[in-house]
């Protein structure tokens, strides 16, 4: 009878440790807004919002993220951050590393309040990129 458990805990476990893969999200771009530092390393206002019309892919699988702009960004993402969510926003980090090896941090924020509104920012030490991106299917 021991034996018999044994095997039937095995084959549940078996079963139950099956490989899952991440998922890949693409998002489409709507539009650009770009904040700089000043030279006395405060930070300027944010630009007023350009029509950017680009696919970003954030692939789980590979630890990357991928913004094809004209000059292609590739993100290898090094930490997944845990989702918060506050009354207004649901907000996941990424701590990544570009191209170049240059470290920045990328959020993709819910704006719960503004009908679900979807930001996705690229935060660097004297640059911040946000995006308005919606989901593709």
């Amino acid at each position: 009878m021991k034996l018999l458990q044994l095997v039937f805990l095995g084959l549940f476990l078996s079963f139950g440790a099956q490989q899952t893969s991440a998922q890949i999200y693409r998002f489409k771009t709507s539009s650009l807004s770009v904040m700089e530092k000043d030279d006395k390393g405060k930070w300027k206002e944010w630009s007023e919002f350009g029509k950017a019309e680009l696919i970003i892919t954030l692939d789980g699988t590979k630890n990357r993220i991928t913004v094809n702009s004209l000059e292609m960004q590739l993100f290898k993402i090094i930490s997944y951050g845990e989702k918060i969510s506050t009354e207004y926003d649901d907000t996941l980090t990424f701590e990544c590393q570009n191209n170049d090896g240059g470290a920045c941090t990328i959020m993709i924020v819910t704006r719960k309040n503004q009908n679900n509104r979807m930001q996705f920012y690229i935060n660097y030490n004297d640059v911040k990129m946000v995006y308005n991106i919606y989901n593709v299917e």
